[in-house]
């Protein structure tokens, strides 16, 4: 049995094999402007840079801010060995994707953190922890015990107290 291929076969595969290849490069691509920056530029690109809403790339909660920056700093100071997902100064939302602890491979955590109030108060964090563990290849969502709830807001609490004295001016 032969197989006859259309004209529009044939026009759809060509058209499919130019178009994969001008994605393709066989000429080194990196040129004088392409160099990597050093850090200065790369702070002072991130400084001079806003978003949409004209925000700069480089704001930190301050004066101002509907969350308290010694909170803002302690949260994520406490949840850095965990990988953040997202990380809004200005709602006070830090939020991390699963974390397995490397003594403990079967079990992973996830931290939600919530700034709820500009001044430096115990009842200015919410955190969320979610924890599940690994039975027979799928993840399962398994109880976290209330108390890591609250030891991971008093680290936070604690933290916050720390920068604020660290940041206070001298007598």
């Amino acid at each position: 049995m032969t197989r006859r291929v259309t004209l529009f076969g044939r026009t759809a595969l060509v058209g499919l094999v130019a178009l994969g290849l001008s994605g393709c490069s066989w000429l080194n691509s990196i040129g004088a402007e392409d160099e990597p920056q050093t850090a200065q530029q790369m702070m002072v690109t991130r400084q001079n840079t806003s978003d949409v809403a004209g925000m700069t790339a480089a704001a930190v909660p301050a004066a101002g801010a509907a969350v308290n920056a010694f909170l803002w700093r302690a949260a994520l100071d406490t949840v850095a060995f965990m990988p953040v997902t997202q990380a809004d100064p200005y709602g006070g939302v830090i939020l991390t994707d699963w974390f397995s602890p490397p003594a403990t491979p079967s079990e992973r955590f996830k931290i939600n953190l919530y700034i709820l109030d500009a001044a430096l108060r115990a009842d200015g964090i919410r955190a969320t922890v979610f924890r599940q563990v690994n039975q027979n290849g799928f993840w399962t969502d398994a109880p976290v015990a209330p108390e890591t709830v609250t030891q991971m807001e008093d680290t936070i609490l604690t933290r916050a107290r720390q920068l604020r004295q660290a940041n206070a001016p001298a007598r």
